[in-house]
């Protein structure tokens, strides 16, 4: 089930990929986006990634910490040295998908292959171009998975969210500028 505005995030404490335990209850006074994406290897997901954290400093700045989530397993991830790159921001892997359950995040075979059949070409052609990591699922994630964005307040309160419609589909930088922006 799909979570809704202005209730509280679902908590967790987790161990992300490079070792360090991350509690959200830890997060409270901070605003924090928590983005789940698909497979280390979607360009549409390394896209969003490669966006997030060329604006994460101007962010970081704002008062904004993120937290990412992958269906990948840890040692999928770690392999990649564009992920590797990406902290300080934290990577957790849940190939059980436990947390994208918890989220709401949707399976959607008909919104993947829309986006497969209509958007792949320029979008792994964008990622090639810009050096991220482009390969097929390698250890049991889903093609049907939607990714999803969720911006908390200082309370740990979601106050937007983002349940994706197609694989490009993502809040803009421009919304969540002026989420940091407001008080």
């Amino acid at each position: 089930m799909k979570l809704t505005l202005n209730v509280t995030a679902p908590t967790f404490h987790l161990e992300d990929v490079f070792g360090r335990n991350i509690n959200l209850a830890k997060y409270k006074g901070k605003k924090v986006m928590i983005a789940f994406f698909r497979h280390v290897g979607c360009p549409f997901c390394n896209l969003r990634v490669h966006t997030l954290t060329k604006a994460y400093e101007t962010l970081k700045v704002k008062n904004l910490e993120m937290i990412f989530f992958f269906e990948s397993n840890k040692t999928l991830i770690l392999k990649s040295t564009f992920h590797k790159d990406v902290s300080p921001i934290p990577i957790i892997a849940d190939p059980e998908k436990k947390w994208y359950s918890i989220y709401g995040l949707e399976e959607s075979a008909f919104k993947s292959a829309y986006s497969h059949l209509t958007m792949f070409i320029q979008t792994a052609i964008k990622a090639k171009l810009k050096g991220l990591p482009l390969h097929a699922m390698a250890g049991g994630e889903s093609i049907n998975t939607m990714p999803a964005e969720f911006l908390l307040d200082e309370n740990l309160i979601i106050r937007k969210l983002h349940y994706s419609q197609h694989l490009n589909d993502r809040m803009s930088i421009d919304a969540i500028m002026e989420f940091v922006e407001s008080t």
